[in-house]
């Protein structure tokens, strides 16, 4: 193909940046004369990105915020829907940001359009009510799970199960002690390290961190040889855990500000909160207990909605129960310690968990960047959607 290929992205936060990156490098490889444009971040715009916003302009989060940007989100996405109506990209990507993205690919789709959207929302946990939406705006769903792609089939959506591309990233034996000497961690190679990931906002930290600090002491009464380190995800955090932690100062604790993924690597065990940190621990085959507490209102509303019997990907990939999730009223220092303790009592348990989350990470080892290029490559030269009538058929066999 001489023909310049013109391929519209937009990517509305970091992660997704990251994933962008990948996706035009591998797109690159199928056709040489190929432009990007849209919204991107820096390692985007590395790759020879074109972006007609700053990626921050978009990335908002909670309630509020939203709210209070309404205005310049709505013209922003405007623009974009002229742009590329105007334009006619022979593909649109929307990489994650489902909330400003999947309205975008709608419009486009109607102009169109072959739209693609990189990253499932979490419709198949609650919501589930949107996958209408996602069936008018899209013409393929890329997944990073492979239950993801299940719920899509089930719903006559085509779709892609790409892998994650931390499975690729992060090897399938994790060096401990090169992860304690990133860290400068002083300690004799046999000292057992908990890592504590109380979360990345100040809402979770109020609320996590004291329970994870007093779970952290009720574990040291019974294992003196602890040692405990805890990552805070920005300067902010920072100087809020370091408040908190000042009320615990009996604790053995090291406080660095960032570098959880050094500090998950270093350690023999990890207290964290919900979330996409329990996926990057199950790859680096760490035993953990994952917990969560939130509002009481956000919580009875939420898990009224709740279509999943788990929260942590973990536990939800395997599709049984192979690490404890103490949420809520169940999210006790108590209940946290003696979980953390029974995983130093039960070295054998702890590496038949371990064989398990190889074989999870070997699952999602799928070189994404590339399978996801591939997808779209065969959606752009026309044989890449599949049609409704095949995923149907495929679903009731």
């Amino acid at each position: 193909m001489t023909q310049t290929l013109k391929v519209g992205i937009v990517a509305g936060e970091a992660s997704g940046d990251i994933l962008g990156a990948g996706l035009i490098r591998a797109l690159k490889k199928h056709y040489p004369h190929i432009e990007f444009a849209g919204i991107g971040g820096p390692r985007m715009l590395a790759e020879g990105f074109h972006s007609f916003f700053p990626q921050d302009r978009l990335a908002v989060m909670g309630l509020i915020e939203p709210l209070k940007r309404l205005p310049e989100l709505l013209r922003i996405r405007r623009f974009l829907v002229e742009h590329f109506s105007e334009q006619q990209p022979a593909v649109f990507i929307g990489i994650d940001s489902p909330d400003f993205n999947l309205t975008l690919e709608e419009k486009l789709h109607d102009s169109g359009v072959k739209t693609v959207h990189y990253v499932s929302p979490s419709v198949w946990a609650w919501r589930q009510s949107r996958i209408k939406k996602i069936r008018r705006a899209v013409d393929l769903m890329l997944t990073l799970l492979p239950f993801e792609a299940k719920f899509y089939q089930d719903h006559a959506v085509p779709v892609q199960f790409v892998g994650h591309t931390l499975a690729d990233d992060i090897p399938l034996q994790t060096d401990i002690a090169l992860a304690r000497e990133k860290l400068k961690l002083d300690l004799p190679t046999d000292t057992p390290v908990v890592a504590l990931l109380p979360g990345s906002r100040q809402g979770e930290v109020e609320r996590l961190g004291p329970v994870f600090y007093q779970a952290a002491r009720l574990c040291l009464k019974q294992r003196p040889g602890l040692r405990f380190v805890l990552p805070a995800a920005s300067g902010q955090r920072y100087r809020q855990i370091h408040q908190q932690l000042s009320e615990y100062s009996d604790l053995p604790v090291t406080l660095v500000q960032g570098q959880s993924h050094e500090v998950m690597a270093a350690a023999d065990a990890v207290v964290l909160a919900s979330g996409t940190t329990a996926l990057e621990a199950m790859l680096l085959k760490k035993p953990m207990v994952v917990s969560y507490k939130m509002g009481w209102l956000s919580y009875k509303i939420i898990s009224a909605m709740l279509k999943v019997p788990y929260v942590s990907l973990p536990n939800l990939l395997a599709g049984e129960e192979l690490v404890p999730e103490l949420i809520q009223k169940d999210a006790t220092p108590e209940a946290i310690a003696a979980q953390v303790l029974k995983f130093f009592a039960n070295p054998q348990e702890v590496a038949e968990l371990k064989e398990r989350f190889i074989q999870l990470h070997d699952s999602l080892r799928c070189n994404a960047s590339a399978t996801a290029a591939a997808a779209i490559v065969k959606l752009i030269e026309g044989d890449g959607a599949v049609p409704s009538e095949r995923i149907e058929k495929h679903a009731q066999t």
